[in-house]
Parts: structure tokens; sequence; C-alpha cells
């Protein structure tokens, strides 16, 4: 957990919110703009009841015009916010807060010029808060140069060329863009630097004599929003090769992952073959070949599954397997699985009989899936699994799985509720289908969140109810209040 001067981020964060929803529910209590900095974070607190010429005087006063603050206040959408680093700390009646790491604590300069330096110190948290949230996969593409070297986890930048440069640096997502962190080292043809990175998607930059500047030989770049260029890379941890067709002129990677793209990922021309190397996430990944326009299976991988087309594509698991099961249904000539984790087809993953019913194994990555079993073509949900999702245009429920939870909802009291459910945006606001454990002195019910913004309410015994423990709600289409919950990781 980060500490500043002894103090936790949570701790301060919590502390922040809490006086924040205090001071709002003063009576008469009446909020004017404010920005501070506190801890080397800055902090803009508004009223969400400010006029728009208002508004428009504390932007012009702060230059702040690049945050587009009217669609914080009245949309409330942050989305682009959170990919620029900010975040909000509290949201709570007439108030909302809002901050960014800005600087190293202790080094309290005028905060309005150092919101000019937009990519010194953003939080690695911040732009990338799960290694693998939403990220399914990636590629590099460098130009001029190799990839850089990988051997286990030690990834060695380069930067090639600058010999008479009196040093270079490396930062990036990965060192919290402290642009005094990595030093790189010179070498007869650039400089390099050897960093430890797990699979996944990371920014970076080099720093020369001062001047930052993105990767000029790595073709993948991205906008923070905020105008700055950052190079992309890929700690990739999946090698496809293919050892034959030494003769053709292309040969393309496709896949689930990338929705079946020919002309998106060519693969490298090697001695022997072709090859490509590429980041997956965790789950079940279909793919083929694609020789000159030509779809191949994958000869070294005797892993397949039915295309759809009477054919097969190569599968390719990483993570953990999940055993469904449908027990019974003895007398059924065929049993098969679909979800949303292999876009509900019907005919792709047919299950195994058993002495005790029906059975398949499969991987999933960490998330939260819906899905049924087709018997003998009739579709229908999983008898042992009391979680579902209910949709306004279907007239019959998804079961609800849930792999890898990231988060556990806690709603203490309630001693004397028969039942408490949990509901929300994550579940399509199914009032019925997420009941709450009775653990200790509290309700319980772990799940798995993606990164950002959520809304969610309990129902105790048939009566919806916000958090009463979360200080953070928002108005919703009813004429009531939904709880809000921001997740990083």
């Amino acid at each position: 957990m980060e500490m500043r001067n002894g103090i936790s981020r949570k701790a301060l964060r919590a502390a922040a919110v809490l006086l924040v929803s205090l001071l709002a529910a003063l009576p008469g209590r009446s909020w004017s703009q404010e920005m501070t900095l506190l801890n080397g974070r800055m902090y803009i607190t508004l009223n969400t009841h400010i006029g728009e010429r208002q508004l428009d005087s504390f932007v012009v006063h702060y230059d702040l015009g690049d945050l587009d603050l009217r669609e914080v206040l009245f949309k409330h959408k942050y989305t682009k916010l959170r990919k620029m680093g900010w975040r909000v700390e509290a949201e709570a009646h007439n108030v909302i807060q809002l901050s960014k790491q800005i600087m190293a604590s202790g080094n309290m300069i005028d905060p309005g010029k150092r919101m000019g330096i937009t990519e010194e110190h953003p939080t690695s948290a911040d732009l990338f808060p799960a290694q693998n949230d939403n990220l399914v996969y990636g590629f590099n593409k460098f130009v001029r140069k190799f990839p850089f070297l990988v051997r286990d986890s030690m990834v060695t930048f380069f930067m090639r060329g600058h010999r008479g440069a009196r040093q270079v640096l490396l930062a990036g997502s990965f060192t919290n863009w402290q642009n005094a962190a990595l030093s790189m080292s010179p070498t007869d043809s650039g400089w390099t630097m050897v960093v430890k990175l797990g699979p996944g998607k990371y920014w970076y930059k080099f720093i020369i004599d001062g001047g930052w500047t993105p990767d000029p030989d790595n073709e993948l770049s991205e906008d923070d929003l905020r105008g700055n260029i950052n190079s992309v890379y890929y700690k990739t941890n999946t090698v496809f090769t293919l050892n034959r067709f030494l003769n053709a002129r292309q040969v393309y990677l496709a896949g689930s992952f990338n929705q079946w793209d020919t002309r998106n990922l060519g693969m490298a021309r090697t001695i022997d073959g072709w090859r490509a190397e590429l980041y997956l996430s965790e789950g079940t990944h279909r793919y083929k070949y694609f020789v000159d326009g030509v779809a191949y299976q994958d000869p070294n991988n005797s892993q397949q599954l039915p295309d759809g087309h009477r054919g097969y594509n190569s599968v390719l698991r990483i993570g953990k397997s999940h055993l469904f099961k449908l027990k019974g249904y003895g007398s059924a000539q065929e049993v098969i699985l679909s979800g949303t984790f292999d876009d509900w087809h019907e005919h792709e993953l047919p299950m195994k009989r058993t002495e005790t019913g029906w059975a398949l194994s499969y991987t999933l990555g960490p998330g939260n899936y819906e899905y049924k079993f087709i018997v003998d073509g009739k579709w229908i949900v999983d008898p042992e699994n009391p979680y579902f999702v209910r949709h306004e245009d279907a007239s019959t429920d998804n079961s609800y799985l849930i792999i890898g939870p990231n988060h556990t909802f806690h709603l203490p009291g309630f001693d004397s509720a028969q039942r408490v459910y949990l509901a929300g945006d994550f579940n399509n606001w199914t009032p019925d289908a997420l009941q709450m454990k009775r653990i200790g002195n509290e309700w319980v019910f772990p799940i798995h969140l993606s990164v950002g913004k959520h809304l969610y309410k309990y129902i105790v015994d048939g009566k919806w109810i916000i958090d009463p423990s979360n200080p953070l709600w928002e108005g919703n289409e009813y004429n009531t209040q939904n709880s809000v919950i921001w997740t990083e990781h």
C-alpha cells in the first residue's frame, strides 16, 4: 500500500471522502469552487449547482479547459478524466471532489504552473489500474531495430543512436513517470536499461538531456488525452510459430482475440517459417493461420473446437479451468454449453456425458459471465447455480458465473433481515439474483468488478436501499439514489 508521510493513500482518500460528505451535509453550507494541494495531490472541489458562467470563470482562472468539467458536472462522465490520471475522491450531496498526483510530497510549488507538466507524475495505478482489465491482446511493432530483448521477466529497453547525449533516462507507467528513476547505460549503438515487467501493456518515453520523446522506432503510440504521445510496449506471454509455408508471400494470425481480422497480425518470416509474439489475457482463445488468404489450423496444436463451418479452430488456453456440470438428463442426445465467453455459439462447446449427467472443463479469465445449457435444442439455466441475470428483452434468465472476485461488498447490521440481495449495473440490476451471506455481524458478497465506476444498491427484505456506509451516491431516473463505487485494481 502506498504511504505518504506515514499515512496510507487509502486512509487519505477515506478522510477526504468523509470530510466532504460531512461538510456537504451541514445545514446552510454553501460550497464555492476550490483548488488545493495536499501531500503532492491536486484537489478540485466543485459545487454541483454552480452556474455555467461561474464554472467558466473557475476554469479560465486555473487554466483547466482541457478537463472538460462540464461533462463531469452536468453529465457525470468521468472516463476522460480518469484516463488523464484524475480520480473522483467524493461525490456526496451537492459536492464533487477530484484529485490527481502531480508532484512528490513536499515539493510544494505553484499548483497552477505544475498543472502543465501532465506527463510527470500520474500514478501507474491510475493509468493502468488492472494489468489485464479489458485488455485481451497486444503486439509490438518496431521498425529499424529488433524487439526488446526479453529473458523471463527482464526486458531490455533499447534506444537507438544519440551516442552524443550526456544523459538518457527511461520513464513510463512502470516507473510512475518519475524522470530520474531509471538511468540508461550507453552502448556502441545506443542506450539500454533492464526493467522487470510482468505480462501486460505499458507506456514509456525516453528523456534525452532533459527532453521527453517517444521511441522513434516504435510504431505503437497513444495519446494520454492531454496532448502527450506515449510509446506503447506489450510484455508478451505467447509465441505462435508456423514451421512451414516458406514460399508464402504473407502469413497472418487471426482469432477470437482480434475479432478474426485476417489483415491485422502479420507474422514475421524466420529461417524455419513464421513467428508472432503476443500478449494474451487469461481465457480460451481460438485462432487460425491465413497463408496467402487460405485458412489453416495450427499443425503443432492438437487442441481444437468446431468453427461452425464444418471445420475446426485451433485453441489456446491460458489460466485455470472451470468445470461446468449439469446433473441428470441421462436420456439427452446432446448437451451444449453456450455463453458470453464464446459469443453464444450453439455448436462449439459440446459437453461430455458422465455417470451423473454432463460436464465440460473450460478456461476462463477473471470476470463475470452469463451462460446456459442447450439440451437437445432447448435452452435451460443451470439448476445448481442460484445466481442469474434477467434481461428485459429476454423471456428467460441467464445463469451468472463469477470468476476471480476482486471486490467484496459489506453491509453491516440488519440482524433481523431474512434475505439481502446485491444489485447493480454489473448484473443488469436483477433484484433477486445475488443473495448475500450473513457472516458475523454483516452481509457480504464477493464479485469481480471491472476498473471504473459502478452503481449498486442493496435489497433488504424487498426494500431497495443505498449503502449506508458509502458516502458516494448519485441520483437516478426514479428520483432516488444509487451508491457509487470506483474500482482501481
